[in-house]
């Protein structure tokens, strides 16, 4: 006979087992169709969407953050940057695992003069500086750094991350492995109503550096090279060109050259930065077929565009 269980003395908590996770249902089309799904507004059109995943790459030096810190003030003034613009003004965290902190202020002081809403750049824009950290930022590679960073994340809308390789510190960039981390904490940023922009750097090849599976979850890759004919002296000069551009058509996907000259940006078309580079290169005595491999472009774009050039007076 059994006995029955006895009761627990006074005072004793009784804990219930918990109930088993729900299990994954999937949709019908037809009711899947049907959700009242809020359209995605742009923090800075065409190529910062909200709850979207971007990435940002080049060799070091070459101006990455200079052109962070002004894509921030656009989206957070809701103004316009280079040929981006934002529709209205968001809140944006800047977070810099690299530099100095004197440094990065200098950089955003210069860059706040020449913005045409100082006060609501202020407002609505932080900064997570590790400088300013006895230890630094802590490790997004894993789930406890990640944690550590979770509260500085509330109320933001746009979060830069510059760059991958001081803030995301354990793994192999090569192994697709160490990124998975990454790329989970990255979807759940976006599943939250966050847009998370990844800073890295280029390798020795010219492509970002380690795993290309970082690109898989992304919607939009922008390479930074220099011209062909950069001086040293000119500083943030380089053009500016997508890897990847899910959504981004016609005009909108053509590569353009920008220049940080006096501390104010100057553009020119795509169609400019890339003429300069072929002629750049015909001047070395380039055959046609290898500029057009190194511009990515048609051996006859390369032919007309020298031509052109031989036709012009003088």
């Amino acid at each position: 006979m059994t006995k029955p269980n006895p009761k627990p003395p006074e005072g004793w908590a009784i804990f219930e087992p918990e109930p088993p996770p729900p299990r994954l249902q999937p949709m019908a089309l037809g009711d899947f169709l049907k959700l009242d799904l809020p359209p995605r507004e742009m923090l800075l059109g065409p190529i910062i969407a909200e709850r979207s995943l971007g990435m940002i790459f080049a060799t070091r030096g070459i101006g990455k953050t200079h052109l962070v810190i002004g894509m921030a003030i656009a989206a957070g003034t809701g103004t316009s940057f280079l040929q981006w613009t934002a529709p209205k003004p968001c809140r944006v965290l800047l977070i810099d695992g690299e530099m100095p902190a004197v440094a990065l202020q200098e950089r955003l002081a210069t860059a706040i003069k020449s913005c045409a809403a100082p006060e609501l750049a202020q407002a609505n824009i932080s900064i997570l500086a590790a400088d300013m950290f006895l230890e630094g930022l802590p490790d997004l590679s894993n789930p406890e750094g990640q944690e550590q960073l979770a509260p500085a994340l509330d109320g933001q809308d746009l979060l830069i991350l510059d760059n991958l390789s001081t803030l995301c510190r354990t793994g192999k960039e090569n192994e697709k492995e160490s990124w998975a981390s990454i790329q989970a904490w990255g979807l759940g940023q976006r599943r939250a109503g966050r847009a998370v922009l990844f800073v890295h750097h280029a390798g020795k090849n010219g492509e970002q550096r380690g795993t290309s599976g970082r690109e898989d979850v992304l919607e939009t890759v922008i390479k930074l090279t220099r011209p062909t004919d950069y001086k040293e002296s000119e500083g943030a000069r380089f053009i500016v060109s997508y890897t990847k551009c899910r959504g981004l058509f016609g005009n909108d996907a053509d590569p353009f050259e920008a220049w940080l000259k006096d501390g104010s940006w100057h553009l020119a078309g795509g169609t400019s930065a890339r003429d300069a580079q072929i002629l750049a290169l015909a001047d070395e005595d380039v055959s046609q077929r290898d500029i057009a491999k190194a511009v990515k472009c048609g051996v006859a774009t390369v032919n007309r565009v020298i031509k052109g050039r031989k036709d012009k007076p003088g």
